[in-house]
């Protein structure tokens, strides 16, 4: 299956929508206009909230992003790996093992789970927005869409302090 993720164009909080591929939406991605954290929730077409996704408070020495299911129970924390050829995200506290891996400066990265892809992000060119195209099993997708914006955020707060 595949989903696009676009950052709306006049979000002060950095909402979001995701649709599939015949531009039906599935998720929607809520941002508040002056959370420090980058906090986003993520609800389903239904209005239901499934995930929390916010940066860590503090991020001196190590940026991490939180993925919390709606009940506020950590699912997953995301950090940037040591710096290589290749970008790398290691996603801890999750039952699986899990990461983000792609080229510096290449658009796509791929998500593997237990050692095996199980996702591939890739980053539109956008000028003005951030958009995202993430193919995955349909099971997968909830999930794996909360990664994404999770990812989102990591990089986005990467280029701040740049």
């Amino acid at each position: 299956m595949k989903v696009f993720i676009k950052n709306k164009l006049f979000s002060m909080g950095g909402s979001s929508e995701v649709f599939d591929e015949a531009n039906n939406p599935i998720f929607k991605v809520e941002g508040g206009v002056a959370s420090p954290t980058r906090r986003k929730e993520i609800y389903d077409t239904n209005g239901k909230l499934l995930y929390i996704v916010r940066n860590r408070f503090f991020n001196f020495f190590a940026n991490k992003v939180y993925i919390f299911d709606s009940n506020e129970n950590l699912l997953a924390t995301i950090k940037k790996g040591k710096w290589s050829i290749n970008a790398v995200y290691k996603i801890e506290d999750c039952a699986d093992s899990m990461s983000i891996e792609g080229k510096i400066f290449a658009r796509t990265s791929t998500i593997f789970r237990n050692g095996k892809p199980v996702g591939v992000i890739t980053r539109e060119f956008a000028i003005a927005i951030d958009s995202f195209t993430l193919e995955a099993e349909e099971q997968d997708i909830p999930f794996l869409t909360a990664l994404v914006i999770a990812f989102d955020n990591m990089k986005d707060k990467i280029q701040k302090d740049d």
